[in-house]
């Protein structure tokens, strides 16, 4: 990306005769229809689809200087066209003589010339103190005959297309983003115009990269991303997190021809994190052991999408949560005692739940001397004392001693009297409450009283074992803290299924929402966060616009309040949720084949100028997109750089 420098929108009213392309024959407020020859349009070097035009009020009922903006759109019939092709045939059906093999000079003339219509983007104005101001639509306009139409180049299309960042006071950090291209075919060599886009464009704010693939969009997401970290400071940090779906932000790959942002930008910047256990890269899992929240979490969002026998669902829908301790000095002795009462049947369940993970082959974590983790819960001397148990907990015992003490409690509760006669003395409450049996189930793969039936039970839960990790952190406190500190975090799905890709993007991204709400909610200061998301038909939900919790529709429409961005690419239009398409204020649209998705485009901003040219692709179209961004007031196609770290 190169340095910015001033753009003068005056240039925009400096007129070159060379520039020349016509004069209207009709003229209202949203469309113009201009008359062209083919001389004019041979020496201002064609004039594609998309084409910019400036049409030049020149009469003296105007006191200052105006000048309407066109786009080219297409062929327009001329008022005498029938009159023309009448002539064009009687001239085919003379005798191919001598004589008449050519056309004399006048009917060659007349022949040269057609229609081209136009759409009206709006209106640029020069004050009595010579600054320039743009609106969007026109106030007035006269006769076509007080018109001359002019393709701007150089200086003047260079501040066309740079509207939204030629305020500096407005706009302190714009970079190049890339050239104006107004079509894919190269028989004119059209001059270099830079398109700037402002780095506060992307702030905070929502931006949409949508194309097939293998035409540019993460080449565009790069450069985003680069011109975000540009505006990082200590200072003022903005934290930048990437979920990669393919690997090619966190891996070097021979297609992107070392291009991946971790091989780019400073390696003090960015941390990689995994779903597997690699060299360089933090791991993704979660210590099911230590963090028993997040470990309980994923399991039922994992059994959640399969059908469950109904012992597993009731294992699903037990009560994890840890008792709240009462404060304050006017605690009673009794409140106290039904907490104490409530925390040694939660530590019991949590006990049970470990020793299910035990069982279903999940690592038990040791500490830095290499001793396995014990487990310690309170239970009356009356049950480890019994014969058909002998295991005491108290002062902490091995994960196989305490799978040996539920399995004894569970098949011989009826034979132990303190567990037997409970209920008698604790006003029909039991020992083995209903979340505790649901566990017991699942630990010894038997209903209660069973002496044949066999459950699967834990070997439920073997499948999950691949999300627990004995060697980190949890993953997502030590996220939110690198974003903070004004970190790229790339977190690598490439190694993971669609389903583990959604279940990770989806988790941390409530987690840093959540947090930035906290921040919010207690007046602290929440620094600039900017999602980005490769494929996110894969990692959205389609088509989920009533669900206004859903975590990327909160981010939508909140983000702006707690400096939340966010920065989606997709092969699908149609696959975004209406609620974050609303939302989105920058979009770079490359080649889309079909006319499904072109449809749902068509509903923003000018983009209909473009549904026909966006269906048509050839190879040197890589990188070619139309953009809209927030400050400019119009689409203006574009042909991205190559991303390279400059």
């Amino acid at each position: 990306m190169k340095e910015n420098f001033k753009l003068n929108k005056n240039d925009i009213f400096a007129l070159d005769e060379e520039e020349m392309v016509g004069k209207p024959f009709y003229l209202d407020y949203t469309k113009a229809c201009i008359l062209i020859g083919d001389e004019r349009k041979a020496k201002v070097k064609g004039i594609p689809k998309g084409t910019f035009l400036l049409a030049y009020y020149d009469n003296e009922h105007k006191e200052y200087p105006e000048a309407i903006l066109l786009r080219a759109m297409g062929q327009v019939h001329l008022p005498n066209q029938e009159e023309i092709f009448s002539t064009l045939i009687e001239y085919y059906k003379e005798p191919n003589t001598s004589e008449k093999e050519k056309m004399d000079p006048l009917t060659r003339y007349a022949f040269s010339f057609s229609g081209l219509e136009c759409n009206v983007l709006g209106s640029f104005h020069k004050t009595e103190d010579g600054d320039v101001y743009f609106g969007s639509d026109i106030d007035n306009f006269y006769s076509p005959s007080n018109y001359t139409i002019y393709k701007p180049k150089g200086k003047a299309l260079e501040a066309i297309v740079n509207l939204g960042v030629c305020e500096k006071e407005v706009h302190t950090h714009p970079v190049s983003i890339g050239k104006v291209k107004y079509s894919s075919s190269c028989g004119f060599k059209n001059n270099k115009v830079n398109v700037y886009v402002s780095s506060e464009d992307f702030i905070g704010k929502r931006t949409a990269i949508f194309g097939m693939t293998r035409t540019g969009k993460s080449n565009t997401l790069k450069q985003i991303i680069q011109l975000t970290d540009n505006l990082n400071t200590k200072e003022n940090p903005i934290g930048q997190i990437i979920f990669d779906i393919n690997g090619e932000y966190a891996n070097s790959n021979q297609q992107d021809e070392g291009t991946a942002i971790y091989e780019i930008l400073d390696p003090e910047k960015v941390v990689r994190y995994s779903v597997l256990e690699k060299k360089g890269f933090k791991t993704l899992k979660a210590n099911f052991y230590h963090d028993i929240k997040e470990g309980f979490q994923i399991i039922k969002a994992k059994l959640g999408q399969t059908s469950l026998p109904g012992y597993m669902e009731d294992f699903v829908s037990i009560e994890l949560k840890k008792p709240e301790e009462p404060e304050g000095k006017e605690v009673s002795k009794e409140e106290r005692e039904i907490y104490f009462s409530k925390y040694r049947r939660f530590k019991r369940k949590e006990a049970a739940y470990l020793c299910c993970l035990y069982l279903a082959g999940f690592e038990v974590p040791t500490d830095k001397y290499g001793n396995p983790d014990k487990l310690k819960f309170q239970v009356s001397n009356r049950i480890s004392d019994d014969p058909n148990v002998g295991i005491n907990p108290n002062d902490g015992i091995s994960y196989e001693d305490a799978v040996e003490f539920f399995t004894s409690i569970w098949q011989h509760h009826d034979e132990i009297p303190y567990l037997r006669d409970y209920s008698i003395l604790h006003e029909n409450k039991t020992w083995i409450d209903k979340d505790l049996e649901n566990l017991l189930i699942l630990l010894t793969r038997s209903k209660k009283n069973s002496k044949s039936e066999t459950l699967r039970g834990y070997k439920n839960l073997e499948v999950l074992s691949n999300y627990h990790t004995t060697t980190t952190d949890n993953y997502k406190k030590e996220i939110i803290r690198f974003l903070r500190e004004g970190k790229i975090v790339i977190v690598d799905l490439s190694q993971g299924n669609e389903e583990v890709q959604s279940d990770y993007s989806e988790r941390i991204c409530k987690h840093i929402f959540q947090n930035s709400i906290e921040n919010f909610i207690q007046n602290q200061e929440n620094n600039t966060i900017q999602f980005y998301f490769e494929e996110a038909h894969n990692l959205f939900p389609k088509h989920d616009d009533s669900n206004l919790n859903q975590i990327y529709n909160r981010i939508a429409k909140e983000g702006a309040k707690l400096n939340l961005g966010l920065v989606y690419a997709t092969q699908e239009v149609s696959s975004i949720s209406s609620n974050i398409l609303k939302n989105t204020q920058n979009w770079f649209i490359s080649h889309l084949n079909n006319t499904e998705e072109l449809n749902e485009l068509r509903k923003f901003y000018d983009f209909e100028d473009f549904l026909d040219t966006l269906r048509r692709f050839a190879p040197q179209d890589k990188g070619f997109v139309r953009m809209k961004t927030y400050s400019n007031p119009f689409v203006v196609p574009v042909q991205i750089d190559k991303f390279g770290g400059n």
